[in-house]
């Protein structure tokens, strides 16, 4: 247990010392020199581990983006899970596309982000997905959530999350006040809303 411990303290201050670099020149010009100096540790530390940069912000995008999923999750409260989950969500998703580490590496290196949109899922897309799983079973035990396949709903659900997340700034025009960040919260929670309710 110690030793799980310990490990998760190395494996943080990699990962702390990785998510400062890429937040001061992007993955592309951050090498495993610069993160191992900067974590304290030799490189060779670093390899054992980690075989290169990519794999190491890889875990660090998994961290910082699962550790969000908990906002999607509508928790214990009062009224029909449906309104607490689609809030929840949606400011998940204003949450997720202001994290500095989503901006620098839309903003650098957003092919980093192509195979989860393409190809596979990563971890916080499975995390996600099991929350808006649970939080969907709850909508349909309280009668908030259309009767239907939740493994099916909770993904189609993260499809439009995703959308949101990730390509929202190609939508909105700052000069145009229904075009706004906010204008499309709105309109996300109204296409949760009804694409969900009974």
């Amino acid at each position: 247990m110690t030793s799980n411990r310990h490990n998760r303290t190395a494996d943080d201050a990699v990962l702390d010392a990785a998510r400062d670099c890429v937040l001061a020149v992007g993955v592309r010009r951050t090498t495993l020199t610069d993160i191992a100096r900067r974590a304290g540790l030799s490189r060779m530390t670093l390899y054992r581990r980690w075989p290169d940069v990519r794999t190491i912000v890889t875990d660090l995008m998994t961290r910082e983006f699962t550790a969000l999923a908990a906002d999607a999750d509508p928790g214990a409260g009062s009224g029909p899970v449906l309104e607490r989950f689609v809030d929840a969500v949606a400011d998940g998703v204003a949450t997720f596309r202001a994290h500095p580490l989503l901006r620098k590496i839309v903003e650098v290196d957003p092919e980093l982000l192509l195979p989860y949109v393409l190809d596979r899922l990563g971890g916080t897309q499975r995390r996600l997905l099991e929350v808006f799983e649970a939080a969907i079973a709850a909508g349909h035990a309280d009668g908030s959530v259309r009767p239907g396949d939740p493994v099916r709903q909770a993904r189609a659900v993260l499809l439009v999350v995703q959308s949101f997340g990730l390509s929202l700034s190609t939508m909105t025009d700052p000069a145009a006040p229904g075009l706004s960040d906010d204008a499309f919260t709105a309109e996300l929670r109204h296409i949760l809303l009804t694409s969900l309710q009974p």
